[in-house]
């Protein structure tokens, strides 16, 4: 058995082409583009190439992108009056601060500094906490983005027994949530798991988030499983891998995604659907 190839570029490019459409017929009914706030601390390559792409998907679907490049010395009462100023711009409709931030700046209480209504990012403890109770408004993009991604391959996710391997707030725990929304029996691991191969042996879906190369053998995927690989690592030869052994993997999955070129451009793809969401919740309030 040789796994199908999901393609996360195409599926993202079809969302975007989605959303290109939506946004032209707000222009043609005399209504404004959304527009994104970015803020970019210090100069950190992969952060600045990240921010690139998301402008660059911006301009492709017609979404007003502001980026705010601060020195890596900016104090953390600076970023929050930035902050409030933008929370309280009614022509700003997403508001995203590009981690990892300087260790003078507490993450956390960024994410809660943004208004809910403006977390196009979907860390909001607010918005995560409307996707527990299982009413979601707006959802963390990766997470989503990987719904999104297997609703498009046709894939019944209702009953799957779901594995997560990896619990961080952004990806790891919504993931989780997403999939006991869609139907699945999840089961999550982490650094204290007992016996990851058990788990991962009987896993109808596996998602994998921990930043780890080669973390899950390929001979561990059940026959036939859908492996969903959201790990993104730098090896020491330049090339990128995930955090699955994906050519021992895809002779045994049914589904699988590479690394990269799966989930990474489903996560943009959400991003601006969440800004133009954004703006369409606060237009019926």
């Amino acid at each position: 058995m040789t796994a199908q190839i999901i393609n996360g570029k195409a599926i993202a490019d079809s969302m975007l082409n989605q959303i290109l459409l939506r946004v032209k017929t707000r222009l043609d009914q005399g209504k404004r583009a959304p527009a994104l706030a970015v803020i970019l601390i210090g100069n950190d390559p992969a952060s600045s190439i990240y921010v690139r792409n998301k402008r660059l998907a911006c301009e492709k679907v017609g979404i007003r992108s502001i980026v705010y490049e601060l020195p890596a010395s900016t104090s953390e009462a600076e970023l929050l009056t930035m902050i409030n100023g933008l929370n309280a711009d009614d022509a700003i409709d997403g508001i995203l601060v590009q981690s990892p931030l300087p260790p003078q700046i507490d993450e956390k209480l960024v994410i809660e500094h943004i208004s809910a209504a403006k977390d196009v990012d979907g860390f909001h403890p607010y918005n995560i906490g409307r996707l527990t109770v299982r009413q979601p408004t707006l959802r963390s993009c990766t997470p989503f983005g990987v719904i999104k991604m297997l609703q498009a391959t046709g894939i019944e996710l209702m009953g799957l027994d779901a594995v997560v391997i990896g619990v961080s707030n952004h990806v790891g725990r919504p993931m989780a949530l997403e999939l006991l929304l869609a139907g699945c029996t999840v089961t999550c691991c982490h650094r204290h798991t007992k016996d990851l191969q058990a788990n991962v042996e009987r896993a109808d879906l596996l998602v994998v988030a921990a930043g780890k190369a080669g973390l899950v053998k390929g001979e561990w995927i059940k026959p036939g499983g859908v492996v969903i690989d959201i790990g993104i690592n730098r090896l020491a030869n330049g090339s990128l891998c995930g955090d699955v052994d994906f050519a021992t993997a895809k002779e045994r999955a049914g589904w699988i995604t590479p690394v990269p070129g799966g989930v990474g451009p489903m996560t943009i793809a959400t991003l601006m659907e969440n800004t133009l969401l954004a703006l369409e919740l606060r237009e019926t309030i």
